[in-house]
């Protein structure tokens, strides 16, 4: 089965959050499995930077305001088309914005030109190759499915993975003209969206199938409250939504192997995970006195619930837990942190910013990890925090919910505990719940249980590449009817 993924990041070359991490994994665990697919990613300077032979596979005279062309490679274990198109992706600064965090104002430009290119081949556009399926990731390449319906590639069937419905790509309308779909597309069951364009939207409306990223998020995002203003266009597809949740690349992942940790461990040498921990200690300059390490590793941001979290580190600390913060975001919740950090030194460490090698060894060091997101349709770090017997503290929804199994009287006295929940959007809720982490610390033959436990659970893609294989098929199946 070939399959072409759409996708604006994919790790190891470019990301920016978990996104690349589903789209750079997944397509690993698919291969063993007999579904052969390649990416379409655009040619950021990272990107065109990481292959040396380019030989073009497709040109085009002229894509939204510029030449561009289309590459074959394979990097690493990935096979990708990359639309190297200087004038849209050639530029310094993130994938979406610039470097001090503005967004590009040509975003729908860059994003309709990837999805174009993707309708392309879909159609069948590069010679010797002609994808089964189409597989679009978030509002970026959601248009993708726009320029299928509406173009050669109509008959091939599609579908939309949302990782965040909280980002959709609205736009005005004076921007129609310049996508190169007919006028019929500019209508609600097209394009159309309060009046603009909207991509997640065109893409929600042309896809065979919907799917999120946890099964718990594809019913939250069908209530108003998730929804963000699109959860009737949800429910009207309900037949054709689906949850599977995340997986992680558990070769990266792998507390045996690891080269960002101190010490390597497994789930039969916790002990060694001590020396993980001093580094923790030193390096957010907490004092070594044998309570536990809560860690935040995260984006600073409402919908990771950061101010709720900030508005109780004094009771976090009262309770008898240290912290150890890493992320960066909005300024207001860098600074609270930071004073919170200097209010209580050696009990509260803040490194503002990102470091992927620091993140490892924290969830190797760390005895906690403290997710209290609004939302999350999956989420990582607490699959993270379960591969490195790092017991996840989280929100009661979306994946998270899906993924921890909470550390109740019942739980525990059966074995199955991996983890605390607790309501969301409820500072006071987050603290009893490392109550209860700092009360079950104190027991360390029920703690490490907790941390086996989860060490034991399957996170990698293994079951989640079958499922979405399922889905595959299902779709291969309705075209065929």
């Amino acid at each position: 089965m070939q399959v072409l993924s759409v996708t604006p990041e994919i790790f190891p070359l470019i990301k920016t959050g978990g996104l690349a991490d589903v789209t750079g994994a997944l397509p690993i665990a698919l291969g063993p499995k007999g579904v052969a697919m390649r990416t379409l990613v655009p040619g950021y300077p990272v990107v065109m930077a990481a292959f040396t032979k380019k030989k073009a596979v497709y040109q085009y005279p002229l894509l939204q305001g510029g030449k561009a062309s289309v590459h074959a490679v394979k990097i690493g274990d990935l096979d990708l088309f990359v639309l190297d198109a200087p004038h849209l992706f050639d530029r310094q600064g993130g994938p979406y914005g610039t470097a001090s965090g503005a967004d590009w104002p040509d975003n729908w430009r860059r994003f309709a030109a990837l999805s174009q290119v993707g309708g392309d081949i879909a159609g069948g556009a590069i010679s010797g190759y002609l994808p089964d399926l189409v597989h679009a990731h978030d509002w970026q390449s959601a248009m993708t499915l726009a320029y299928m319906r509406y173009g050669k590639a109509v008959g091939v069937p599609s579908l939309i993975t949302v990782h965040n419905l909280a980002f959709q790509g609205q736009f005005g309308a004076g921007i129609f003209g310049e996508l190169g779909l007919p006028a019929v597309a500019m209508q609600l069951d097209g394009v159309e969206y309060y009046g603009g364009v909207g991509y997640l939207k065109a893409g929600l409306q042309a896809a065979w199938a919907i799917t999120t990223v946890s099964p718990t998020y594809a019913q939250e995002i069908r209530a108003p409250e998730f929804g963000m203003g699109l959860d009737g266009l949800i429910n009207m597809r309900a037949t054709d939504l689906y949850g599977i949740v995340n997986g992680i690349d558990v070769d990266i992942w792998n507390p045996g192997t690891d080269k960002h940790l101190v010490a390597k461990y497994s789930a039969a040498t916790l002990e060694a995970r001590a020396k993980n921990r001093k580094a923790v200690e030193e390096r957010f300059g907490l004092e070594a006195d044998g309570s536990p390490i809560v860690c935040v590793i995260s984006r600073l941001t409402w919908q990771k619930g950061m101010d709720i979290l900030a508005a109780v580190v004094d009771g976090i600390v009262a309770a008898g837990a240290r912290l150890a913060i890493l992320g960066s975001g909005d300024a207001g919740l860098e600074g609270t942190l930071l004073a919170a950090a200097a209010r209580h030194r050696g009990r509260i460490g803040v490194v503002v910013g990102y470091d992927e090698g620091l993140s490892h060894t924290m969830q190797g060091g760390c005895d906690a990890i403290v997710i209290p997101s609004r939302f999350e349709p999956c989420g990582l770090t607490q699959l993270y925090g379960l591969r490195y017997g790092c017991v996840p503290i989280v929100a009661r929804t979306g994946g998270l919910a899906d993924t921890i199994i909470d550390a109740n009287e019942a739980a525990l006295s059966a074995g199955v505990a991996t983890g605390f929940q607790f309501a969301p959007n409820n500072g006071g809720a987050m603290v009893h719940a490392i109550q209860r982490l700092v009360e079950v610390h104190a027991k360390p033959t029920v703690w490490a249980s907790i941390q086996r436990q989860g060490m034991k659970a399957d996170v990698s893609w293994d079951k989640s590449a079958e499922k979405y294989i399922e889905l595959y098929r299902l779709l291969l199946s309705k075209r065929a009817a």
